[in-house]
């Protein structure tokens, strides 16, 4: 069984960060021969490396550049398909909850139970002074304006 080397977390570390412009290390540790080449031509004037040189010193330095960090992402499809399943895995918990657990709606629920208890409420003249016995025109027999 081999020793595991871990991370020692307070060295510093390199991170692609919009609001970190400038890692404190470079993005690549251990250099290629072919890289520690094209370092040793960077000593030398810039006007003699080729662009495609430039873009891998670059490359040396750092992982993304700024519109490869902005760039968006398809994670929000995810996040968005997410939502919209377990909202409608709900949905479905609710309907089968109505249909198999919950009994009928009683019938004090009805429109007639309910007018009947008003006609009662009147008839026994429930709160005559600031309740259902005081909009009512005893004499008119109908709601007050």
């Amino acid at each position: 069984a081999g020793v595991v080397k871990a991370e020692d977390y307070t060295l510093p570390a390199y991170v692609d960060r919009r609001d970190v412009p400038l890692p404190e290390v470079a993005f690549v540790r251990e250099l290629s021969a072919q890289q520690k080449a094209l370092k040793e031509k960077e000593k030398a004037a810039w006007s003699a490396l080729s662009t495609q040189e430039k873009v891998e010193l670059y490359r040396i330095k750092f992982n993304e550049t700024y519109a490869e960090m902005n760039k968006g992402t398809n994670e929000w499809k995810t996040i968005l398909g997410g939502v919209l399943f377990f909202l409608g895995l709900t949905g479905v918990i609710l309907i089968w909850q109505k249909h198999f657990m919950y009994g009928a709606i009683p019938h004090t629920f009805s429109e007639e139970w309910l007018s009947a208890q008003t006609k009662r409420m009147l008839d026994m003249r429930v709160n005559p002074v600031e309740g259902v016995s005081a909009q009512w025109d005893f004499d008119k027999n109908e709601w007050k304006k």
